[in-house]
């Protein structure tokens, strides 16, 4: 068994970044990575503008106070000054309005008294306050935000300012999905002795989407070498990953290890030192550029999220494009609860994670923790590790809590 920092840092060490690129309109890029560095040719601001509603003035007119200017226009945003502010004169200005030539501070309206054409500055203000200078924020031609970053809210909005249009993105991977075992139904089949509804399908397809991929389901795979060797097959014929569930395991009926060396693929990893999520393959296809990743998971599906959340989402991050921050989150929290473990493993026990003023705190799924049960993994948003070797840790204590959603 492989421990699970050693996997992981080993799978990341197979993934190579996808390199095509595409381009998105600026309102379907959200969440996509950018692929090419964007700048401007537009300074930030684009001209001396007001920080503030107030007047803009001459600093040596204001030096000493109280002194009475004579007010020559008025300058709303979007407005271009009319006039050159001259010795003894000041401009009505608002937030966002182009600071007049001549001016060079902008006294707040608090500080003054205004009485007809006259205003009164009450306040000596500093030597350029409340002006933001053109170019203060970022200068033409310089670069203004670098490719491999996801993109959000913030950055859409510089790319709006910058006028981009189309943006550059990575293409997304495309992420084949098997389910493997004769056991499973589909959401729309009646559900008959012995069989269980293919919830795996849906759970790693929401994940893969999650992570930024474009999910491709494939079925159900019957436990049959033939039907596995070819669903293998095709599903290697149109994506970049391709993760099965179940099938991976040592009993009669789990083909997958098999029919991947007789595919000629390459296995690295066929254990991992986890709890739940022990059976784990990993495999690649050819090399270089033109390699596949396989991702074997197991079927119980608690182990199969562990298993793609622990392993797989690092690795899609980093195929993405994404130039850093693929591995796991993990952060210092308060355990409300006692963690138990076996020993042999590390283990993950999933629950919800809060922050309070006292920092993170962990509370533990209530009802059994089995691999099988995925009931009581709703609203799961964090995972607090057990280290191997520890078989209890008290509640109260500090632990390492994986972060998988929002806290």
């Amino acid at each position: 068994m492989v421990p699970a920092n050693d996997a992981e840092k080993f799978i990341l060490d197979l993934v190579t970044p996808v390199e095509a690129l595409e381009t998105a309109a600026l309102g379907d890029c959200l969440g996509r990575v950018l692929g090419q560095p964007i700048s401007s040719q537009l300074d930030f601001p684009h001209w001396d503008n007001s920080a503030m509603d107030g007047y803009a003035v001459r600093y040596d007119d204001v030096k000493t106070v109280p002194t009475t200017l004579t007010v020559v226009e008025e300058i709303p945003a979007g407005q271009v000054p009319k006039c050159e502010l001259q010795t003894g004169e000041a401009a009505r200005i608002f937030t966002g309005g182009m600071v007049p030539t001549g001016a060079d501070t902008i006294v707040i309206q608090e500080n003054t008294q205004r009485q007809g054409p006259q205003v009164t500055v009450l306040t000596a203000p500093s030597a350029q306050a409340f002006i933001r200078k053109q170019g203060s924020f970022y200068q033409a031609g310089a670069e203004l935000l670098k490719p491999g970053i996801k993109i959000g809210a913030a950055e859409i909005a510089v790319l709006a300012a910058a006028q981009c249009v189309s943006v550059p993105v990575y293409r997304r991977p495309r992420v084949a999905i098997l389910s493997t075992g004769d056991e499973l139904v589909d959401v729309n089949h009646p559900v008959a002795p012995g069989q269980i509804v293919d919830s795996n399908r849906y759970a790693l397809a929401a994940l893969i989407a999650q992570a930024g991929a474009v999910p491709v389901p494939l079925g159900i795979v019957p436990d049959q070498k033939a039907a596995t060797r070819q669903a293998i097959a095709d599903a290697l014929n149109q994506a970049d990953v391709v993760i099965s569930s179940g099938g991976v395991s040592v009993g009669d009926y789990d083909y997958v290890d098999q029919i991947l060396t007789e595919l000629r693929a390459t296995i690295h990893i066929r254990s991992v030192a986890v709890k739940p999520g022990k059976p784990l393959t990993v495999a690649t296809f050819g090399s270089g550029k033109n390699q596949q990743l396989y991702f074997g998971l197991p079927g119980n599906p608690v182990s199969s999220l562990v298993s793609f959340w622990r392993f797989v989402q690092p690795a899609l991050r980093k195929l993405s494009g994404l130039e850093t921050r693929w591995s796991p989150t993990f952060v210092s929290a308060k355990t409300d609860d006692d963690l138990k473990a076996g020993g042999q493993r590390e283990t993950y026990l999933w629950g919800q994670l809060s922050l309070d003023t006292d920092g993170y705190r962990f509370t533990l799924a209530k009802g059994g923790h089995s691999s099988g049960n995925l009931i009581n993994l709703s609203r799961t948003n964090g995972l607090g590790r057990v280290p191997l070797g520890e078989t209890l840790i008290q509640a109260g204590s500090t632990i390492k809590a994986m972060v998988l959603g929002d806290v």
